[in-house]
């Protein structure tokens, strides 16, 4: 398959690379022209726009960080709509606010492109072995006819309703996530302060009730103080921002969200932002002066 590829970010260019390692031909954008130079070195075709890229391809994937980029990718000067034919299909793979990602869709649809919402979890290691979760909003006939285009960046490629739901999908994701890393946070920081070893509270209750792949994932960066990002407290605080806008939106009262959402805005205040999100940690640190980093 001929298809356009917008944002060769952190995730966008692994996921780019494998649809070209799948066989596909592929046309790429992005601002960052070293990230352009390492795709087209590996097969694909660099152009300058959203638009050069929309006159090429009638299948045309974005993966950007946040809903003003995806309307400026779509909607803004020298971007998609510009030049895009009639009954062209964009899939959204950014996660974006889907109360946006509904407007987006509608004024795509007033030029005759068709939306797809097609978020992903799984971060940048799952992004470069291809192994990602994508849930999937839109037309369930397009949904039907991309499958396999998805699946070869995925592990697990889901359906889940109408345009926005994918999105609904990921902030839900999201926030799962988020109190996840902040329950063991919590666990780590009140073993360390009962003079237990957070290490072997870790491996006595990872294979019951508590034992989740957030807990295994997260807790031994947080007890070496690897944190190096998988995913940033920066990208996790725009998807709990666009959980809680959701949320206000349809009148859903989300108080652990916004409780972590104050948590992480605390981090970024102390200059964490750029840390993995297991650095949720360092917060329960600081107000309880322990560190649950292993003694060696």
């Amino acid at each position: 398959m001929k298809v356009g590829f917008i944002g060769l970010g952190i995730m966008g260019k692994p996921m780019s690379m494998n649809l070209l390692k799948a066989g596909n031909e592929l046309v790429v954008f992005d601002f960052n022209e070293t990230a352009v130079a390492e795709v087209v070195a590996a097969g694909a075709k660099g152009v300058k726009s959203g638009a050069e890229v929309a006159a090429e391809c009638d299948t045309i994937i974005t993966m950007v960080p946040n809903s003003p980029h995806v309307r400026a990718a779509c909607l803004g000067e020298g971007g998609i709509a510009e030049a895009a034919k009639p009954g062209t299909v964009v899939i959204d793979m950014s996660s974006i606010d889907p109360v946006e990602s509904k407007k987006i869709g509608a004024e795509l649809a007033e030029k005759g492109i068709e939306l797809m919402d097609a978020p992903v979890s799984g971060g940048e290691p799952k992004a470069i072995d291809g192994t990602l979760s994508v849930m999937v909003g839109g037309k369930k006939e397009t949904f039907d006819k991309y499958y396999e285009l998805l699946m070869q960046m995925a592990g697990s490629v889901v359906y889940v309703g109408e345009l926005g739901s994918g999105n609904v999908a990921k902030l839900a994701n999201q926030v799962i996530v988020a109190l996840n890393i902040a329950a063991v946070s919590e666990a780590l920081t009140l073993a360390k302060k009962a003079g237990t070893d957070p290490e072997l509270v870790y491996q006595a209750i990872r294979g019951g009730l508590a034992g989740s792949t957030v807990l295994d994932a997260k807790a031994p960066m947080m007890m070496d103080h690897n944190f190096k990002p998988g995913f940033r407290i920066e990208l996790h605080i725009k998807d709990l921002n666009n959980a809680l806008n959701a949320a206000h939106a349809v009148n859903a009262s989300l108080p652990l969200t916004a409780e972590i959402m104050e948590i992480m805005q605390s981090l970024k205040a102390d200059g964490n932002e750029k840390d993995d999100h297991s650095a949720i940690v360092k917060y329960y640190e600081k107000v309880s002066n322990v560190s649950v980093e292993r003694e060696n």
